[in-house]
C-alpha cells in the first residue's frame, strides 16, 4: 500500500491492498474467533484451508486502519471462497469525502478478487470518520 494521508483523500481515490493468507493465519483466526467449523480446520483435496470470510474482510479494513478510519458501518458480501495460498487483491475506492474542522467523513466501496483468475470473492463498503 502506498503512503496515503487523510489530506490526500478525494472522491475517486483508490487504494489497493494484496495478500496471501497462510494456514497459520487461518488457525490463529479460528482460535481467536471461535469459528472452528470443519471447513476451516480440515484441508481440501489440494491441502488448503478455507479462509474465514471475516479474515478475508481484513483486506479493506487494512486500508481503513492505515488511514485511522473509525468505522461506523461496514458491509460485506462474500461471493466466492478464498483458500490458503491464493493471492487476493482488494481495491478500495473512496466515493464520499466530506471535510470538517475536526474530522473527515468517508464512504468507500471495495472489491476483492483472486489475482490468478480475477474471480471476485468479496465486495462491500465502509463508512466512518477520520479525526484530524
Amino acid at each position: 500500500m502506498t503512503e496515503l494521508t487523510p489530506a490526500d483523500l478525494a472522491v475517486g481515490t483508490t487504494v489497493t491492498h494484496e495478500r496471501t493468507f497462510t494456514p497459520e493465519e487461518v488457525r490463529t483466526f479460528t482460535t481467536i474467533s471461535g469459528d472452528a467449523g470443519d471447513h476451516h480446520v480440515e484441508t481440501d483435496d489440494e491441502g488448503r484451508l478455507l479462509v474465514h470470510g471475516l479474515l478475508t474482510a481484513t483486506l479493506p479494513t487494512t486500508v481503513g486502519g492505515e488511514l485511522n478510519v473509525l468505522a461506523s458501518r461496514m458491509e460485506f458480501e462474500f461471493r466466492k471462497p478464498v483458500y490458503t495460498g491464493q493471492h487476493v487483491s482488494c481495491e478500495v475506492t473512496f466515493v464520499e469525502v466530506d471535510r470538517g474542522d475536526e474530522r473527515v467523513a468517508v464512504v468507500a466501496e471495495f472489491e476483492a478478487a483472486r489475482v490468478d483468475d480475477g474471480t471476485v470473492v468479496m465486495a462491500g463498503r465502509f463508512e466512518g470518520i477520520i479525526r484530524i
